[in-house]
């Protein structure tokens, strides 16, 4: 048995309290599901942002059915503990509403212009998985003892409690990283391998079928059986003749016009009209187990002719 599509928009050009309230709005209007808010607190690569749990909680207020996630936070810059006293909050004053997003964090400049020591991947990957397990305990209302080589925790329990364990949701490209997110998430969001350097591999190899059915496979391997939601964030290039659409997207991303056909089997690449695109994740779903697409919301109107095709 398949997952329904989900559908989400990332709120990238959100500057204000009012362009929140009007984006939540009007993706609730659209038939979106979610809305999820970066983590970054330098400008660049996505521009400036709201702080992402403070944001929400707005958002919530604003809406009644559009629920509200984060894509993702970074784990290094909350102590678990922390967050899960965050997320349980938001939790409670969304209604319930709240998908919590975390990953390890790979942007060096960021943490080198706050002062934040930037540790080797092991190291970060290592703190995300103790920071999993934490939080599982926590959110689940547990009374929670752990003591790792990152975090100790020593009876601490939550409020409020959630009536209902946030689903967590990690952004993994690695092996170690999709493994990790396999054991722990609700949700995996699969992507190119993060760089040593502090970037994101931009490498043609990332978006292949092969490699995404290989990165699917270990987080599938690692989930022993639970049914783990699959995700990715996409974007759609619309045009009547999708081989066309496909050729524009591989000169704008720099990989040439002859990674046209390339670029029409990616599984994050969807081109050419809507009934077209829908088609493609359909069959996506059935090779891979993609059912939960996001969006950026400089796209959020032209995608969402996408989603009655897949929802009605």
């Amino acid at each position: 048995m398949h997952r329904n599509f989900r559908f989400g928009v990332v709120g990238e050009s959100i500057r204000s309290g009012a362009d929140l309230a009007d984006t939540a709005r009007r993706a609730e209007e659209l038939g979106y599901d979610v809305l999820t808010l970066r983590d970054h607190f330098v400008t660049e690569p996505f521009g400036d942002q709201l702080a992402p749990m403070v944001a929400l909680a707005s958002a919530a207020s604003a809406t009644s059915t559009l629920r509200l996630g984060t894509m993702v936070l970074s784990n290094d810059f909350r102590h678990p503990v922390m967050l899960a006293k965050e997320a349980a909050t938001l939790a409670h004053l969304s209604g319930g509403r709240f998908e919590l997003g975390l990953g390890a964090g790979w942007l060096r400049e960021e943490y080198e212009a706050a002062g934040m020591p930037f540790d080797r991947p092991g190291t970060r990957v290592g703190r995300l998985a103790e920071s999993l397990r934490i939080l599982r305990s926590l959110l689940s209302g547990e009374k929670t003892t752990f003591a790792g080589e990152h975090y100790t925790v020593d009876g601490l329990t939550v409020f409020p409690r959630p009536e209902r364990r946030p689903p967590l949701v990690v952004g993994a490209g690695s092996r170690r990283m999709l493994g990790i997110a396999g054991r722990y998430a609700d949700t995996v969001g699969i992507l190119p391998r993060a760089l040593p350097e502090g970037a994101i591999s931009d490498e043609v190899s990332e978006r292949l079928p092969d490699t995404i059915a290989r990165k699917v496979d270990w987080v599938r391997e690692a989930a022993e059986g639970r049914d783990v939601e699959l995700s990715m964030m996409v974007t759609p290039a619309f045009g009547p003749d999708p081989r066309r659409a496909a050729a524009k997207v591989a000169v704008t991303r720099g990989w040439g016009t002859s990674s046209a056909e390339l670029v029409l089997g990616m599984p994050s690449q969807f081109v050419g009209p809507p009934e077209h695109i829908a088609e493609q994740m359909l069959s996506r779903r059935d090779r891979f187990g993609f059912t939960y697409y996001q969006v950026s919301d400089a796209v959020m109107e032209a995608f969402a002719p996408v989603i009655p095709l897949l929802t009605s």
